[in-house]
């Protein structure tokens, strides 16, 4: 049943078969979100069709969409009621009912949206793991993965961690990067003000990129891939089971967060001796990423090394990181990619950054990627941050009236993750237009995203095989076409 929506059909007899087609269409603008329209008609062939379907010419299999599991997304749903907390998740999770999210991302203890630094084992010198603990992860992730399982059982989690533990780090701290809180530094770009914010890391502690702040030596090393299994052990003995990790978030940033710079070359050594066996022996897989940087070779380093790519099933990009997509898609063509963190706005969640979140989707969607996924679930109103960033989220929670709201990036995100089924195939397609993406279901049915970027009202002719279908569509919006 779709989500309480009553979507209006259209039933179409092919002239060149017998069998019905139905097709179903929803609309956002910025002012109406996910409206039911019907706005469609099947016409005489057109000589020049806007858009041609390239039916069976297909790209790569969709994994599926999703979104993060951060603690600040937790403790921002638990300001609500029970009942529009529980509302949100089954509007996220619930198979065919909302935004039928299924694959998640989640940190390795403390993200840059965690309520605070934590490891999973402080203890200096702990290379046998004996004082690791989850504790923390009782009052935040645990509830809120939990909480999502009930609504979805088989989501799909896979974890990267920002920050070893302190003492596994030459600067002996979790951020690469110092804030002394009297700074004046602030940028409207990414909506990221330190003044007030100090993470007790001195300026000559800080890391640099390109070099190593991880204690390259085979003790270190070999700790931190126990570090990973017992994550993986621990979550596993309370449900929940993460099938994927990457070995480390953004390793080329130096943040006033949890943070740690490696070399490529390190991370391949590190993979391929260490935490790829020690993933192996307990049936999880490991990406390569998260790349943030538009440097092809990072990613050639370990694709190449002869340890490491024996355990590498794919790689993940975020950022900046969308720029080597391309040429990696090229030359690795069987590569599996993720898209693995949105960009994360600047807190004002409006519709300017809606459109810009689109052509994100079309660039990493058209450039081979197989999920798609969003950064902060929920946020309190604003979206700052433990270290005072600002970002968007799906949800905005108003801390004083203690209620919510859906924002334009969750429908974007609707609009693609309702209706395209995780084994979908990307399908090509060609013409004038190319304000969209097309994929076809394992069950058949075709799905259309589409973006009419003009003020007024247009109407795209859509031919799929021998047939031809009139779409009109609202000034400045998303639309999703389902063909069955």
């Amino acid at each position: 049943m779709r989500h309480a929506f009553f979507f209006l059909t259209l039933l179409i007899f092919a002239s060149c078969s017998e069998q019905t087609r139905t097709v179903e269409m929803v609309s956002t603008t910025e002012q109406n979100a996910w409206q039911s329209v019907e706005n469609s008609s099947w016409v005489a062939e057109s000589e020049s069709p806007d858009v041609i379907i390239n039916l069976n010419d297909y790209e790569q299999t969709i994994d599926g969409f999703g979104t993060c599991f951060n603690e600040l997304g937790w403790t921002s749903l638990s300001l609500l009621s029970d009942a529009d907390r529980e509302s949100i998740l089954k509007e996220l999770f619930e198979p065919g009912v909302g935004a039928n999210f299924t694959i998640c991302r989640m940190p390795v203890a403390a993200n840059d949206f965690a309520r605070n630094w934590y490891s999973y084992d402080e203890t200096d010198g702990d290379f046998e793991m004996e004082n690791f603990s989850i504790a923390n992860d009782f009052e935040t992730l645990i509830p809120f993965i939990h909480n999502a399982q009930n609504y979805n059982p088989n989501i799909m989690l896979w974890a990267s961690p920002w920050s070893p533990p302190q003492w596994m780090k030459y600067n002996g701290h979790y951020a690469a990067r110092s804030a002394q809180g009297d700074s004046n530094f602030h940028s409207d770009d990414f909506g990221m003000d330190m003044r007030g914010i100090n993470n007790g890391l001195t300026p000559d502690r800080e890391g640099k990129e390109g070099t190593d702040m991880f204690i390259q030596e085979d003790k270190y090393l070999q700790a931190y891939a126990l570090y990973f299994s017992k994550f993986i052990e621990a979550y596993r003995n309370e449900g929940i089971d993460i099938s994927m990790v990457m070995p480390q978030n953004e390793f080329n940033s130096t943040q006033i967060f949890p943070s740690c710079t490696w070399t490529a070359a390190s991370l391949a050594n590190f993979i391929g001796k260490y935490l790829g066996p020690e993933m192996d022996k307990i049936g999880v897989d490991v990406m390569f990423g998260t790349v943030e940087r538009a440097n092809e070779a990072l990613v050639d380093t370990i694709l190449t090394d002869p340890d490491a790519s024996k355990y590498v099933s794919g790689v993940g990009f975020q950022w900046a990181g969308k720029g080597a997509i391309p040429g990696i898609n090229e030359r690795y063509p069987e590569l599996k990619m993720y898209q693995t963190e949105q960009e994360c706005g600047n807190g004002k969640n409006d519709w300017e950054n809606c459109v810009y979140s689109w052509d994100l989707v079309k660039q990493y969607m058209t450039n081979g990627t197989n999920a798609y996924l969003y950064w902060n679930t929920s946020l309190v109103e604003g979206g700052i941050s433990t270290w005072g960033w600002k970002q968007n989220s799906l949800v905005t929670v108003d801390p004083e009236t203690h209620t919510f709201q859906y924002n334009h990036e969750y429908y974007l995100m609707k609009h693609l993750s309702h209706y395209v089924q995780p084994g979908a195939k990307f399908v090509n397609s060609s013409g004038e237009f190319d304000n969209l993406l097309a994929f076809e279901n394992p069950d058949g049915s075709m799905i259309l995203i589409i973006q009419n970027e003009e003020d007024a009202d247009k109407t795209v002719t859509v031919k799929l095989g021998e047939e031809n279908l009139a779409l009109n569509l609202k000034a400045d919006s998303f639309t999703t076409v389902e063909i069955k």
